[in-house]
């Protein structure tokens, strides 16, 4: 039986393999860069925006407050006459990249800490490295490539950033398991 402590190892090394790969592709690589645009005329959207001083959160536009509304006339209206979209406001001032990279970083522990578990529950000590791989690999694209096709279904994220995404979290993925294979205890 292989418990988490044998683990702690191929967890944080993982971790940080993933980290690592993370910041390669959003920072030195960029290919994300091109999923993003501004509007035309940021400075009148922002000015609007910022004229009602609207709390950090989550918007819909056009906001409909439940599925009645969505039926009338006037909701049919500005769906046809667009825009639609969603708006996700943060808090003013500049970027806590330091907050944002630590809490990226324990959300990339927490997904290793659960592979790990299910890898301690189903896999003997001293399993081969392809075993390992293919199970721990499993558990870990389903955490990082399945989590953006929501985004398309729900939220309108372009199909082409959809499928970056999943191969971001598939390369995670890889190094997660070969992270865990490697490591695994004999």
């Amino acid at each position: 039986m292989v418990s988490l402590a044998h683990l702690w190892l191929p967890i944080l090394l993982s971790a940080v393999f993933v980290f690592i790969a993370s910041s390669i592709i959003h920072m030195a690589l960029k290919w994300h860069n091109s999923d993003y645009h501004g509007l035309p005329n940021e400075d009148e959207a922002r000015a609007a925006i910022r004229k009602d001083n609207p709390a950090p959160g989550m918007y819909v536009i056009p906001y409909c407050a439940d599925m009645k509304e969505m039926g009338s006339e006037a909701m049919k209206a500005k769906y046809k006459e667009g825009p639609m979209g969603f708006l996700l406001l943060r808090p003013a001032g500049p970027m806590k990249m330091g907050k944002s990279l630590g809490m990226w970083f324990l959300y990339l522990l927490l997904v290793s800490l659960f592979a790990g578990y299910l890898g301690a529950h189903t896999l003997p000590m001293g399993d081969p490295y392809l075993h390992v791989f293919r199970v721990i690999g499993t558990a870990a694209v389903m955490a990082y490539a399945f989590s953006s096709i929501p985004m398309g279904i729900w939220w309108g994220q372009p199909k082409g950033a959809v499928i970056k995404d999943m191969l971001d979290g598939i390369i995670y993925a890889l190094l997660t398991a070969g992270t865990f294979g490697w490591l695994w205890p004999r």
